[in-house]
């Protein structure tokens, strides 16, 4: 169970002359007063009394006081404390009146319930810190966020390189009209010798058609001159003319080739291939750019898997406070930094996150709360009832909202109208 202060005797600290105050169990424990009227150096007391020597007031004790400072806490779990004597020695004891020391005060006691300024006025990263610390993510939350910084540069490198391919590519020439890969000067020449070829043979043919209708002609006179080889010399007329009649169909059917569109092709050969070979390149970098584009894709989808995991670690993690939360290693309450949260929103933040620190310590300290109006503060107390966590306060105020004013070192209900006498160590 959280240890509390029942009640607190303070002499001759700092401003303080003699008081004793019971706190309430839980909830707000408001010490009232105009200023330097010894309000903080109540606190500064339960700090010395509670956390050891490191939280002694440079000058503690009061000034004119012969007699040397006197402190007497009891807690909820029946130790009293008590600093006493020349050199304020202290002394725990147990309810079987067994004595110990500041060790057993260090196993309960949370040094930032005793000095909570310490905590809100840290970096927001040791704020994050000191959170993530005690909800137990600290490291794979630190692991997400490193793995998504990896991926969001690896990303910004792979989209700079994209941008680049993409005008790249939309800044090279394109040309219509041209074959898809680069022409072969030897196979344009084959194909013209090819032609060429047919084209000769086809000459042949023609040739060969004339030396016939040639022979013909010339043997058709003969044979008018040579009526003795009529009949012989009509044999042979017959068969040239059926061998003419061929030759002469075969050959008006043959259709020469033409050369000229390959002879152009040969010509323009090197302006051909430097058209292909820029289609090629721009296809290349399109293709190089969609690629850059598609890796940005996945690292975008990689980044935002990263970020998931780190909200459901978040969201699933024990918070010491509805609505706070951990975004780019810094403290958010209800989607607030820490420098757009109210200061009352700032005190209920380190408070919750104090308690979580050690939830054997069921107290807190805190000083100036005139940041807070009225209903502010009341609500404030209400959410520490609700907490199960004492807060003892200063405000400077002589308000109805103050449960003691402290006034010239004194609790000011029992301080007489003369200058008080008493007994050291008695209250």
């Amino acid at each position: 169970m959280s240890v509390t202060i029942k009640s607190l005797e303070i002499e001759n600290v700092k401003r303080v002359k003699a008081i004793t105050i019971t706190p309430t169990a839980s909830g707000l424990t408001v010490i009232g007063g105009k200023n330097n009227q010894g309000k903080t150096s109540v606190l500064d007391s339960i700090a010395w009394a509670l956390g050891g020597d490191k939280f002694r007031p440079s000058d503690a004790q009061r000034d004119g006081s012969v007699t040397p400072p006197h402190l007497k806490i009891t807690l909820s779990n029946g130790l009293v404390v008590e600093r006493a004597g020349k050199n304020s020695a202290l002394k725990v004891t147990d309810p079987d009146g067994r004595k110990s020391g500041q060790q057993l005060l260090n196993s309960f006691v949370e040094v930032l319930a005793l000095d909570l300024p310490r905590f809100m006025s840290a970096s927001d990263k040791e704020k994050a810190n000191t959170l993530l610390k005690i909800i137990g993510v600290g490291d794979k939350l630190y692991k997400l966020e490193n793995e998504e910084k990896l991926l969001y540069d690896r990303r910004h490198d792979i989209g700079v390189i994209a941008d680049r391919k993409v005008k790249f590519a939309r800044e090279m020439p394109v040309y219509d009209g041209v074959p898809a890969e680069p022409v072969s000067a030897a196979e344009l020449i084959r194909k013209q010798q090819d032609i060429l070829a047919k084209n000769g043979e086809n000459q042949r043919k023609r040739e060969r058609a004339v030396q016939l209708e040639l022979q013909y002609n010339y043997q058709l006179g003969h044979v008018e001159g040579l009526k003795a080889k009529l009949a012989e010399e009509e044999k042979k007329l017959s068969q040239l003319k059926s061998d003419l009649e061929t030759a002469n169909l075969s050959a008006a059917e043959l259709h020469d080739g033409s050369t000229k569109e390959l002879e152009e092709s040969i010509a323009n050969i090197d302006e051909i291939n430097r058209k292909v070979r820029a289609n090629l390149d721009r296809e290349k970098a399109e293709m190089e750019a969609e690629g850059y584009s598609k890796q940005y894709e996945d690292l975008t989808q990689q980044i935002e898997n990263v970020r998931q995991q780190r909200t459901d670690l978040l969201n699933n993690a024990d918070m010491p406070l509805e609505g706070l939360s951990v975004e780019n290693g810094e403290l958010k309450y209800n989607g607030h930094r820490w420098d757009s949260m109210s200061g009352s929103e700032q005190l209920r933040v380190s408070a919750a996150i104090v308690r979580k620190l050690n939830p054997n310590c069921g107290f807190v300290l805190l000083d100036k709360l005139e940041q807070m109006d009225t209903d502010t503060l009341a609500e404030f107390g209400e959410w520490l009832k609700a907490e199960g966590l004492q807060a003892i306060a200063t405000r400077v105020s002589t308000g109805g909202e103050c449960s003691i004013i402290i006034e010239d070192g004194f609790v000011k209900e029992t301080a007489p109208a003369q200058p008080p006498k008493w007994i050291s160590g008695r209250f």
